[in-house]
């Protein structure tokens, strides 16, 4: 067994929110975007393509700008309205600019570990944002420790930083390619420098990253293409996997930064995470979620049921496609809060207790005496379902069958999501059976893997399905376990990871 000593000691994240956190679904990743656009107010840009892409994370926000000689770095705790206002926009100026929203995946929630992050090479500075995760971040940063690098996080995206400043001299293209080649894992970035903006994107293509065009021609990066609408930017392509796309005066360059290994993007981008106004494989999300929706109704038929209600909002699509697959009446029975989001303030126990009730409200008129399909995106932890289908039931529902638009969640993510370690995972452990019987619904459904590919209508080929399968497509160390506090701890020792292109992880034993 690895032994673990405190590498120091950091404040405790404050639970953000943490009653809304108490949920079925995986948690957030984290949001990137960049801008290229001289004479523009590029600050303000990136701040609404940040805004775009809260819902990928809402604990920490921060923004980078070029002056085109220097760089200047603005971040916080909080939601980019909570971080940012307008005088602080206002004296953001420059040619350029990259920003952040994060949800942690790797560090704690806080100041520190907020990003872009920015280090200094012997050539000048260079800013990071980074969606997604390293699986040899400690190897990594050991090594980075023995050659004397003092670290001022306990995140993975630091590790990237500090390769960055230490290998470049020059050429930022090349810089990042050698970058490339020493790092393992899912990576979505951009990286800024006082002349050029990149986009870079792992050899897998697991976290999504796409190119837009303004008016004027200037050239912006986003985690989703919901980003670039809202800037006046026109979709152009995603980056593939293992590309670097290089913005500066003299134009774009697009490179090969390390070879394409396959295409892997994570199933549940078009599940969950991703907004349904993106584009992922050219592929409209909102329609994805809506074919899952019927593949669902074919699966786990509900001839009898009265009305579809969907939770509130991913649910919503899958929800309208089950209605008009299975030609039972869609309905709006639960009513989500669209301010009870992330807070400072936080709820009394009492309040905590409450759970779902503080964010959702059914309603009786569509629910009292009715045979209900409730449709969800994911039951992870088991522990908030429950709490939903008991709200139907006392609505007056007389029967609530519970359709879910993922497959069973059994295995723990170590590419980007916070989702839960296996022990946690109720699929890992119960039967879909079982999972009913602790959520009391009427029946229960999870949409088969083959259902949700079909839905994309992609091969499963294309997608990283680890969480589902245990099958992962970029090799995790066996010996030290992934956890978002895990650069908190130094382990006394290590080894090399397995070797394999596919890892099959074995299921945890009940306890």
């Amino acid at each position: 067994m690895t032994r673990f000593e405190p590498l120091h000691t950091l404040p405790r994240a404050r639970d953000v929110d943490d009653f809304t956190d108490r949920c079925d679904s995986p948690r957030e990743e984290c949001g990137v975007f960049g801008i290229w656009a001289p004479g523009e107010e590029v600050a303000r840009i990136c701040f609404f393509g940040l805004f775009a892409l809260q819902h990928r994370g809402q604990e920490s926000s921060g923004i980078a700008v070029s002056t085109g000689s220097s760089l200047v770095v603005k971040k916080d705790m909080g939601l980019v309205t909570q971080v940012f206002d307008e005088d602080t926009i206002r004296d953001l100026q420059g040619i350029s600019a990259i920003g952040h929203t994060r949800y942690s995946t790797t560090g704690s929630s806080v100041l520190c570990n907020a990003q872009p992050l920015l280090s200094t090479s012997v050539v000048g500075d260079i800013a990071v944002a980074h969606n997604g995760n390293l699986v040899n971040t400690t190897a990594l940063r050991m090594e980075l420790e023995s050659e004397g690098v003092v670290f001022e996080t306990t995140n993975d995206s630091e590790v990237i930083a500090q390769l960055l400043s230490r290998h470049h001299e020059g050429c930022i293209e090349d810089t990042v390619k050698a970058v490339m080649e020493r790092i393992e894992g899912a990576y979505s970035l951009v990286v800024l420098t006082p002349d050029r903006l990149l986009g870079v994107r792992d050899p897998y293509g697991i976290r999504p990253l796409c190119i837009g065009r303004m008016d004027q021609g200037h050239l912006v990066l986003a985690s989703e293409s919901c980003a670039l609408g809202p800037v006046g930017a026109q979709y152009l392509r995603e980056l593939e996997p293992g590309e670097i796309v290089s913005i500066g005066m003299d134009g774009m360059k697009e490179l090969q930064g390390v070879p394409t290994k396959r295409h892997a993007t994570c199933l549940l981008e078009f599940i969950y995470f991703a907004r349904p106004d993106s584009l992922i494989y050219s592929k409209s999300l909102h329609m994805v979620r809506r074919r899952m929706g019927q593949e669902l109704a074919r699966e786990h038929p509900c001839p009898d049921a009265h009305v579809v209600v969907p939770i509130p909002d991913t649910g919503t699509p899958a929800a309208l496609g089950y209605s008009e697959a299975a030609r039972i009446p869609f309905g709006e029975g639960v009513i989500k809060s669209r301010y009870i989001q992330r807070t400072f303030i936080q709820p009394s126990q009492k309040m905590r207790d409450m759970g779902a009730r503080m964010k959702y409200t059914p309603l009786r008129e569509t629910l009292a005496g009715r045979k209900v399909v409730m449709v969800d995106d994911t039951i992870v932890r088991g522990t908030t379902t429950d709490k939903l289908v008991k709200m139907l039931f006392d609505a007056g529902a007389v029967e609530v069958h519970v359709r879910i638009t993922a497959p069973p969640v059994r295995f723990p993510c170590f590419y980007g999501i916070d989702m839960a370690s296996q022990d946690e995972l109720v699929a890992a452990k119960n039967s879909v059976e079982d999972i009913r019987k602790m959520i009391g619904a009427t029946s229960l459904g999870f949409l088969s893997l083959a259902g949700a590919t079909r839905a994309v209508g992609l091969s499963r080929d294309n997608f990283c399905s680890a969480c589902f399968d245990g099958k992962y497509p970029i090799a995790v160390p066996n010996d030290v376990r992934v956890t978002k506090q895990m650069l908190e701890l130094v382990p006394q020792n290590s080894s090399a990871g397995v070797n394999s292109d596919e890892l099959e992880l074995p299921l945890l034993e009940p306890a």
